[in-house]
């Protein structure tokens, strides 16, 4: 299934859009079997300001940037979500204020390069989600192949081809400078594209009943999608367990402390990502403004935020 983004025929390069969302009143079922309609307890207090978002269309930075503008722009805010082909613009657009926040920071290892560049002029709000890792994975189907250790002695199984994501991705790069040489994987070559090309790709050979293997990380809807395997990684090349980090602007927090102050606080679990990421991608076919409202609907959007 081929994503849409965020931002309805946005190019690579990262042209913004500006979506309004009205929070939709939820439902609940009365005593005496009728409905009572309850808005939903305000996350952040009335403000004013326009508040720009950056995003890399991977999906657990889609569907959060999707939540955060529906809450922004119910609370009063005039939301733009900008989208980057690659990490780095994104990177050097917060450092140099054009971007507030930034939903999808992976540390201490996928993003650690940009935070040494970039550092100074960032600051990090905390960690929203403390379960993330970097994988790469195959269909349960593929029989013989359970560790990284086995990929190049079954290259031809796989076309000569791991199929990747962005070619400025920390994912590749990790996979080009760490796994590669680690795992002696010379007989395959990295292929990089962009993520929805992978998925692309992982969607028609999962069809056919086809050898794949691909970069993933989780959490990602594909695991609910496919029955998949992590390849094991006994040297450790992927590195350990990552959190997903909110970055913003120096003097993001100053400007707007109400909203610094509820995103320091935001937290979901991986079920509520992924829970969110279906109601999206799969239930929604990609659609982020219906995704978001029929999740919000069946959740408690004041328990996110402490």
């Amino acid at each position: 299934m081929q994503r849409r983004s965020i931002i309805r025929g946005a190019v690579a390069t990262g042209a913004a859009a500006t979506m309004a969302f009205g929070l939709a009143a939820c439902t609940v079922e009365s005593e005496d079997g009728g409905d009572e309609s309850t808005e939903n307890v305000d996350l952040i207090p009335e403000g004013e300001g326009e508040i720009t978002i950056g995003y890399i269309n991977w999906d657990e930075a889609v569907v959060a940037t999707g939540l955060w503008d529906r809450i922004l722009s119910d609370a009063g805010y005039t939301v733009t979500t900008q989208e980057f082909a690659d990490a780095g613009p994104l990177f050097e657009g917060i450092a140099a204020g054009d971007i507030d926040f930034f939903l999808d920071g992976w540390l201490p290892v996928t993003h650690q390069n940009y935070l040494d560049e970039y550092g100074d002029d960032l600051e990090d709000l905390g960690i929203w989600l403390d379960d993330a890792d970097l994988t790469i994975a195959v269909p349960t189907y593929v029989e013989g192949v359970d560790s990284l250790a086995d990929l190049n002695d079954n290259a031809d199984l796989f076309g000569g081809q791991i199929i990747g994501i962005e070619a400025g991705a920390g994912l590749t790069q990790i996979t080009e400078s760490e796994v590669i040489p680690t795992y002696g994987i010379t007989d395959l070559d990295l292929v990089t594209s962009s993520t929805a090309t992978m998925l692309t790709e992982l969607d028609a050979a999962y069809a056919a009943e086809e050898p794949i293997v691909v970069t993933l990380w989780m959490p990602h809807r594909a695991y609910g999608q496919y029955d998949l395997k992590n390849l094991e990684d006994p040297e450790g090349a992927l590195g350990a367990g990552e959190s997903i980090h909110t970055l913003t602007r120096t003097g993001f927090a100053a400007d707007f402390p109400e909203i610094a102050e509820a995103l320091g606080g935001f937290t979901m679990t991986v079920e509520q990502v992924h829970e969110l990421e279906g109601a999206v991608f799969l239930d929604h076919d990609g659609d982020v403004d219906a995704g978001v409202e029929a999740w919000i609907a069946d959740n408690d959007l004041s328990t996110l935020i402490s």
